[in-house]
């Protein structure tokens, strides 16, 4: 090989990895401001969250997590308006300290997410931890709900960096083919069945570029997958916890959450959410939390660490206004759930030896 054919190969290589340093350093840059668009209001921060950034754990701050689905993530309110949000400023009056309360929930996800998001916060050095699921779980061991939504993404488990533009993106390209319509695109993907909305040559174009852009950043998450796993806890038919079908999963998810933050040393509260409206599903969701209060008495009533909360009639979801599909709370009511947390996270803190 001649020495100027070398220079050429050499001068193609290092055009190659300049641009695609380039590219992505601009995909970077556009979701640091997506980030920053979203985070203080219906998104997510940077590294996955609800909220702004919590920062380095401060001398004397008592830093508590709150994990669950849609009812902790605040869905239909601001990130202010949640459950985890209205608690920080209630313990800080209660123990009369700096206390931080991170919202951890994410939404449709169930109890199975539990280990997998402790592990993956854990650099947050929390003191306490607050479980706050129950809906996202009722089909039980029929069809258990494995969600674990920032796990999906490589970039997140190698780095704590969650981006967020392919799922921006994805939805630009389904609102741009459906008349600027997203609920009407989810509508549609759900069903499987043809968009009424015909798109202009415009729009179609627009689409397909947006696409590229999307696809371009899940190659590079596709990338990083080979170099980092996603290690899931496997399923169980029998319960060595007393519980049984069909929410044997659930039990032993919660339970396998309790004994980690019990084993870090943290406080653990277990809390009920409201009772449903409709009978059946109410039923269902009574001797749901029926087994989980009876799991934790049989395996964890020697522990003052760890406090069940029952909250299932603190907020009556049949009360007008208050929530605008008979789950999700509006803020006031999610004022009186934070409420109703106070006196057993303070409980389970002093229980477990953490000093207050």
């Amino acid at each position: 090989m001649t020495i100027s054919r070398r220079k050429k190969i050499v001068f193609a290589l290092v055009a190659m990895s300049l641009s695609l340093v380039v590219a992505l350093v601009i995909l970077l840059a556009a979701d640091l401001v997506l980030h920053a668009r979203a985070e203080r209001s219906a998104g997510l921060n940077r590294y996955g969250y609800r909220g702004p950034v919590v920062g380095r754990k401060q001398p004397g701050e008592l830093r508590v997590v709150m994990l669950g689905g849609s009812t902790v993530f605040g869905y239909g309110v601001a990130w202010n308006e949640s459950v985890p949000a209205y608690l920080e400023p209630k313990l800080q009056a209660r123990l009369g300290r700096k206390v931080s309360v991170v919202n951890l929930g994410y939404n449709n996800e169930g109890a199975y997410s539990f280990v997998p998001n402790l592990e993956d916060f854990a650099y947050m050095d929390y003191d306490a931890i607050v479980f706050y699921e129950g809906y996202n779980d009722l089909t039980g061991d029929a069809g258990v709900n494995t969600s674990v939504y920032r796990r999906n993404s490589a970039v997140f488990r190698l780095t704590g960096y969650f981006p967020i533009l392919p799922l921006y993106l994805d939805e630009k390209v389904m609102m741009l083919r459906n008349g600027n319509n997203l609920n009407a695109a989810y509508d549609a993907a759900r069903s499987e069945g043809p968009t009424v909305f015909r798109p202009t040559l415009a729009q179609r174009t627009s689409a397909g570029a947006l696409a590229a852009v999307s696809s371009m950043a899940r190659a590079l998450d596709a990338q990083l997958s080979k170099v980092t796993s996603d290690a899931r806890a496997p399923l169980t038919e029998v319960s060595a916890l007393g519980c049984s079908p069909p929410w044997v999963n659930y039990c032993e998810s919660v339970a396998a959450a309790v004994r980690l933050g019990r084993a870090r040393g943290d406080a653990v509260v277990v809390g009920s959410q409201p009772r449903l409206v409709l009978a059946h599903a109410r039923d269902v969701h009574s001797r749901q939390q029926a087994m989980l209060a009876g799991m934790l008495q049989r395996n964890f009533s020697g522990d003052q660490g760890v406090v069940w909360a029952d909250l299932s009639d603190l907020v009556d979801l049949t009360t007008p206004n208050i929530t605008f599909d008979a789950m999700h709370l509006n803020p006031q009511a999610n004022d009186v759930i934070a409420a109703g947390l106070v006196e057993p996270v303070v409980s389970a803190i002093a229980g477990a030896g953490i000093q207050q």
